[in-house]
C-alpha cells in the first residue's frame, strides 16, 4: 500500500509540473485576433488550403487552441488542424498581415487572405490585401520583424 501511494504520488507530481510547463509554454504566444474568443470570424483556416476560398465554420467542428476558439466546416478539418494547427493559423495570430508590416494591429476580413509559402495571411480589406500585394516578399519582412513586439505598444 505505502508502494501504491508512493508511486501516486509521483505520477500526481510529475502530471501537475506537466500541466504547469504547458500554461507557462502557453502564456508565452502570443495572443491570437479573435472577437467574441472566436478565430478569424468563425472561418474555417484548414478550407483556406482545402477549398481555395473562405469557408465558414461550423461551431459544431470546434477546438481551442492558443485560448482561442476556431471553428471548422467538417470533423476532417478539424481533425486536420488538430494535427497541425501551425500549418494552418493564419501567420501574425490572425491580426492584418499589412498593418503588421507598418507596425500596427488591424482586425481581418475572412475574405481578404491569400496563402504565400503555405502560409495564410489575413488582411483588413480587400483594398489593402491589393495594397500589400504590391511588396509581399518586403512586406512579410517587415512585419516578421514586428511580430509579436507590437502587440506590447
Amino acid at each position: 500500500m505505502k508502494l501504491f501511494r508512493r508511486y501516486f504520488f509521483i505520477t500526481l507530481y510529475t502530471l501537475s509540473c506537466l500541466v504547469g510547463v504547458a500554461n507557462i509554454a502557453a502564456a508565452e504566444l502570443p495572443p491570437v485576433f479573435s472577437p467574441d474568443n472566436v478565430a478569424i470570424n468563425g472561418y474555417d483556416p484548414v478550407g483556406y488550403f482545402a477549398d481555395g476560398q473562405p469557408v465558414k465554420g461550423n461551431k459544431d467542428y470546434s477546438v481551442v487552441w492558443r485560448g482561442t476558439t476556431w471553428h471548422f466546416a467538417s470533423e476532417a478539418n478539424r481533425d486536420q488542424f488538430e494535427m497541425n494547427p501551425a500549418a494552418y493559423a493564419p501567420q501574425y495570430g490572425g491580426y492584418c498581415a499589412y498593418a503588421m508590416s507598418r507596425g500596427y494591429t488591424a482586425t481581418t476580413a475572412p475574405e481578404a487572405w491569400r496563402i504565400v509559402d503555405d502560409k495564410l495571411y489575413l488582411n483588413y480589406s480587400l483594398n489593402v490585401r491589393e495594397i500589400w500585394s504590391q511588396d509581399i516578399p518586403g512586406n512579410i519582412k517587415k512585419a516578421d520583424r514586428n511580430w509579436p513586439d507590437v502587440l506590447k505598444k
